[in-house]
């Protein structure tokens, strides 16, 4: 019972980061890549606002490289989440194992360079760079927070995976 509890109340952590990564992805991530004209003016203000506000230079000119990330989390990342918000709530859903360590490895080399270009990429209009940027270190900080929890919650998602008992124990399969 003492090991059950923990357990659970991360997997409902899980469950939560998964369910929520769903319109974050829909309505925010993917108008990086899809037309405008598919979101309602509420979204696209969203976006102009947020990128206001934090100067997110990824969101509002992306690179290539960032939008092949987005692209990839249209493909692999979000047909996933519904399983996982599943598996996690349910709870004792060893099968989740494999595609979670998959996940939590892709999404965290792909937060790598998004973190190193907040706190280290010159934004300078000699760079070409045209939008709002992140010029003190307190605003590139508060971008590498608003990223972040994309990074951690995969690392402890990985090392739950990997360490927890439950899901590390394989099932002896029976002979015929």
């Amino acid at each position: 019972m003492g090991v059950v509890v923990p357990r659970r109340c991360l997997e409902w952590l899980l469950g939560l980061y998964f369910l929520s990564h769903i319109p974050i992805t829909l309505f925010m991530d993917l108008q990086v890549l899809l037309p405008p004209e598919l979101y309602p003016a509420q979204f696209r203000s969203l976006m102009s606002w947020y990128c206001k506000e934090f100067k997110d230079p990824l969101l509002q000119k992306p690179p290539v490289w960032f939008k092949s990330f987005v692209f990839c989390e249209l493909l692999f990342q979000l047909p996933f989440f519904p399983f996982a918000t599943y598996a996690f709530f349910k709870g004792g859903c060893r099968w989740i194992r494999t595609p979670a360590i998959i996940y939590s490895v892709h999404t965290m080399t792909t937060l790598i360079p998004i973190l190193s270009s907040f706190l280290l990429e010159e934004f300078s209009k000699a760079s070409g760079f045209k939008g709002l940027k992140p010029e003190t270190p307190r605003e590139r900080l508060t971008l590498v927070c608003i990223y972040a929890p994309y990074l951690i919650i995969p690392i402890v998602l990985l090392l739950f995976m990997l360490r927890n008992p439950y899901y590390k124990h394989e099932e002896k399969r029976k002979k015929k």
